[in-house]
Formats: C-alpha cells, structure tokens, sequence
C-alpha cells in the first residue's frame, strides 16, 4: 500500500477513535474524553498500527487512559473495521506521547525568558 494511502487510514482511523472517546462508547471507566489522538502509524502490511494519545492531564491518569484503550482495543478495532472497507484491519496499540505538552511546556519556558530579558533591558534603559 502506498505511503499516502497509508497516511490517509491513519488518519481515518484517528478521527474515528477519536468519535469513540468523545461520545463515550468505550466503557473503560479509565478512558477520559480529555484523551487526544495525536496521530496513528499504520504498518505497510497492515498488520499493526500505532495510535499516539496524549492530554493535559496529570502523567499518571494519560497512562491509566492508555492502559484503559489498549485493554478495549478490540472493541475499537471492530467497531472501526465495520464502518471502513479495507481487506485487513491492523491491531491497535495506544502508546503515551508526551510531545505536546512538552511543546507546550517549552514554548512557556521561551515566553517566560524573553519577558526577564525584556524586563533585564528596560531595567537597563531606565538607569540609563
């Protein structure tokens, strides 16, 4: 399969994850709607594909969501193998991606530096 049709499941298949969390049909108590698909790599062959979850949540709850999906994965892949038309379904694996909040945490860690710098300067100008 072609990386471009293979980028297009993966993203199929993260919007209808995505449905799933957010209407609340997976069960699993440890599933929070707070829980966002990042991205799904999906395997040449078909036969795995990773799904990348992340939230603003506390460290610990992401890794109870995540055990939580990959404990309903079945459920997931059979509900999501009805809806699309593709001759072999992968087996879903949830892993905990931590990039967008450390992204986010950085991105502070840059707004805060340059607001001492610009405090440093004008501090600077004004003895002056």
């Amino acid at each position: 399969m072609g990386e471009f049709r293979l980028a297009k499941l993966g993203e199929q298949i993260r919007g209808e994850i995505a449905l799933l969390i957010s209407t609340q049909k997976i069960k699993d108590p440890r599933v929070s709607t707070f829980l966002t698909i990042n991205r799904v790599e999906v395997a040449a062959d078909l036969a795995y594909a990773k799904v990348y979850v992340s939230s603003f949540l506390p460290e610990g709850q992401i890794l109870k969501g995540v055990a939580g999906l990959n404990s309903a994965a079945g459920f997931i892949q059979s509900s999501i193998a009805k809806k699309l038309t593709i001759r072999k379904f992968p087996k879903l694996s949830f892993i905990a991606d931590s990039s967008v909040k450390e992204g986010f945490e950085m991105v502070n860690k840059l707004n805060r530096l340059e607001a001492e710098e610009n405090e440093i300067h004008r501090q600077q100008t004004d003895g002056q």
